[in-house]
């Protein structure tokens, strides 16, 4: 697994609010967004921030868990796009190996790519994803475009 974060995704309680906070209130810009469903803020060079539904990222994390009470943490995932399913499969079994618990194996995901979630020992989470619409230009500057199926 390369050292390199590409997405943090925050789980939020209203997808809504966040984005009147940061991009109404504090002027960041959006890199791309489903309306009622995930903003994607540009934060950095290749780095982006994801607003995403809490109910909705641990559904996508543990499509079959019982809903857990509101006294833990928010939900968040750090997550790096790879070039190929192989990779996604590749880094999981090396997290696997390292002891990281596997919480979704590798699979075809919801937005036309294709991921992993595994958590590290201290529970933190990371996505491992291709993404084909997925693109950093030299200036840094992410570009997501529609994944068709």
């Amino acid at each position: 697994m390369e050292q390199r974060i590409d997405i943090v995704t925050l789980g939020v309680s209203d997808v809504e609010v966040a984005r009147k906070f940061y991009v109404d209130g504090l002027g960041w810009e959006v890199a791309l967004e489903v309306p009622g469903d995930v903003v994607f803020i540009q934060v950095n060079h290749g780095l982006l921030l994801a607003f995403y539904g809490e109910h909705d990222l641990e559904a996508d994390v543990k499509p079959h868990a019982p809903e857990k009470p509101g006294d833990h943490p928010a939900p968040m995932s750090l997550a790096q796009v790879v070039g190929s399913e192989d990779e996604v499969i590749a880094v999981c079994d090396r997290a696997r190996d390292a002891g990281g618990d596997i919480l979704k194996e590798p699979q075809p995901a919801d937005f036309g790519g294709f991921h992993c979630y595994f958590a590290d020992p201290n529970g933190f989470r990371w996505e491992i994803a291709t993404n084909p619409g997925w693109a950093v230009a030299l200036d840094g500057r992410v570009t997501i475009g529609v994944v068709d199926d």
